[in-house]
């Protein structure tokens, strides 16, 4: 079983990551780990990429890996992913678990973070949860996978979700669980995807993925996909 955990930064994409990897016995590649030296330093891209590949060649029968990274096939994740799972918290919230996460961690490297970059939050982070994560590109990019992939992708819009996506994650595995349909968005309702097939092509959608790609590089600031 492979799963891709996708979403804001500050929503728990690696501690849901953590909880998946020791329920099934999966190795889990937190993204955050192999993008940055000590220091909170950017590492190449072509490193990373390097890293994250060999790291899915060495478990070709399942991973756990965390994070967003463009860059870093993303698509290419997204595809092989039997399991999506998307968060998208609301940015106040999110903003309450970062410096939750900060006094949890403070002037320690987490085990989610890479070896030597002590937790800390400054203006860049604060800006990347509250706006700069959250732009109209990169909210395409989370419809881009809703849409390609509704099937398998599982949206998280609050805690009650995500408590329900675990308590149910079993028979949805084994194919038992109902189609959910609801305000949490457990699975992508019908009635959204029609939306996204009347409101988007999907050379629209492919755009901003392929721009982001290009773009995205080391704009971020540290524990972007945190």
């Amino acid at each position: 079983m492979k799963i891709a955990i996708i979403g804001y930064s500050g929503s728990g994409k690696s501690t849901l990551a953590a909880t998946l990897g020791r329920r099934y016995g999966l190795p889990v590649l937190h993204l955050d780990t192999i993008h940055f030296s000590p220091g909170w330093v950017e590492r190449p891209g072509a490193d990373m990429l390097a890293d994250c590949r060999a790291f899915c060649a060495a478990h070709p029968e399942g991973w756990v890996i965390d994070g967003n990274y463009v860059g870093c096939d993303y698509a290419e994740r997204m595809k092989a992913a039997d399991l999506i799972v998307s968060f998208q918290y609301n940015r106040f919230f999110c903003l309450y678990q970062v410096y939750k996460r900060y006094f949890t961690y403070r002037g320690r490297s987490r085990d989610s973070a890479a070896h030597g970059c002590p937790e800390k939050v400054d203006w860049a982070f604060f800006r990347w949860v509250l706006w700069d994560g959250r732009t109209r590109q990169r909210r395409s990019r989370y419809r881009w996978v809703q849409y390609t992939y509704p099937g398998k992708t599982v949206v998280l819009k609050n805690r009650r979700a995500l408590s329900r996506f675990l308590n149910t994650l079993d028979q949805r595995i084994s194919g038992d669980a109902p189609r959910a349909d609801g305000p949490e968005g457990i699975l992508l309702p019908a009635r959204i995807l029609l939306f996204f097939r009347r409101q988007f092509t999907a050379s629209a959608l492919l755009q901003p993925l392929q721009a982001a790609a290009n773009q995205e590089g080391n704009q971020a600031p540290h524990c972007r996909t945190a």
